[in-house]
């Protein structure tokens, strides 16, 4: 039975500046270029029979270096819809608010953008998982997206609510690996980098 490997993309400005990126389309930072090439050695080693990425440019670059071949550009893998969060830090919203924000507790506000509830991110990750999970008999799936929408997709691969998200941090150009023991879906590996 393959795992699932999750990809977080390298370094953009905003991912290093903490801005919630949702819909802003940035490219990588030399650093990210940097981070996503150095991803190639770990996940050469794995029989991916399926790799899907998401249709930003951040998470399609840092395939194309880490040496994955997109075989699905997947809507359903852009990070989440910050509405009138984009762009913005969480000590910047917090300050705005006068009280401490999480995407965790308290969610998006419509904005450019209407914004995303996680109950509804979930609903995206589950069409993922539903996809994939088949193609597991036969290798790993890689599935190279964003920092928040990975997290909540690995939420609920272990069967959590999406607000559990908030245990996964996953760092910029890094990888986890989604597995199974004793036919039970477990993290088998989190935060990996080259």
């Amino acid at each position: 039975m393959g795992e699932i490997v999750v990809v977080r993309h390298g370094q953009t400005e905003w991912s290093l500046s903490g801005q919630h990126t949702g819909v802003t389309d940035l490219p990588l930072l030399p650093e990210g270029e940097q981070q996503a090439r150095a991803l190639r050695g770990p996940l050469a080693g794995r029989s991916f029979v399926e790799v899907r990425v998401s249709p930003r440019e951040r998470a399609r670059r840092t395939a194309e270096l880490a040496g994955l071949s997109t075989d699905t550009v997947d809507e359903d893998l852009v990070e989440v819809d910050y509405g009138r969060w984009e762009g913005r830090t969480t000590p910047d919203i917090s300050a705005e608010l006068g009280r401490t924000w999480s995407l965790w507790t308290d969610g998006t506000e419509p904005g450019d953008t209407p914004g995303e509830t996680l109950a509804q991110v979930a609903t995206r990750c589950d069409r993922v998982l539903d996809r994939v999970r088949p193609r597991l008999a036969d290798g790993d799936v890689a599935l190279v997206a964003h920092g928040h929408v990975l997290r909540i997709l690995t939420a609920r691969w272990l069967g959590l609510e999406p607000a559990a998200g908030a245990l996964f941090a996953l760092h910029a150009g890094s990888f986890g690996a989604l597995g199974h023991e004793h036919d039970r879906a477990v993290l088998s590996g989190w935060n990996q980098a080259g």
